[in-house]
């Protein structure tokens, strides 16, 4: 999930800075230690790691199944498209947020920088298959395209979608189609 300086103050006191655990894929992003509990209409998943740095909006990326379990309604939607999507409560230590928007399944999209969309012959806003072999071979269609000079070349998956290709925590292999 990612929040606001503003929503993380909220949650974690005037003046709380993210305390970064490890970096993640994309260049200057890192999971946090910082947790938080989500709270949905049904039950609620505690210990959900916050990921820095903070953002202009706060969003809170489900997987499907968690969504179902939470009893939250979540739209499959890119990052920051939050626009209509699901309410949800957010605990942290100092405070509670009752967002009512924010609740995304995040849409599988690819993460490039200029020059590897150009290598690629990809823009933003395409969207590509994504076959994943091994033990259990997969097609992944609506692949977004997402380029940025930050990125650096990866899929985003969910952690349903990975686990239905059989795709670990270290992550996996793929190749891109076009005109699927």
């Amino acid at each position: 999930m990612h929040l606001t300086q503003h929503d993380l103050e909220i949650l974690f006191g005037d003046g709380y800075k993210l305390k970064e655990e490890k970096p993640l894929s994309q260049e200057g992003q890192f999971a946090s230690t910082d947790t938080v509990t989500l709270v949905g209409s049904k039950r609620q998943i505690e210990q959900v790691r916050v990921l820095g740095p903070c953002r202009n909006i706060t969003q809170v990326e489900l997987a499907k199944s968690d969504a179902v379990y939470l009893g939250v309604s979540a739209p499959i939607r890119l990052s920051g498209k939050i626009i209509g999507s699901g309410a949800i409560k957010i605990i942290g230590p100092k405070a509670e947020l009752n967002l009512t928007q924010g609740a995304i399944v995040a849409k599988r999209h690819l993460h490039c920088s200029p020059e590897q969309a150009q290598k690629l012959g990809v823009k933003s806003g395409d969207n590509l298959a994504l076959d994943i072999d091994g033990q259990r071979p997969l097609t992944f269609r609506e692949v977004e395209v997402r380029v940025d000079p930050s990125f650096d070349l990866s899929v985003h998956l969910d952690t349903d979608e990975a686990n239905s290709a059989n795709i670990g925590r270290d992550g996996g292999e793929g190749e891109i189609q076009r005109g699927w």
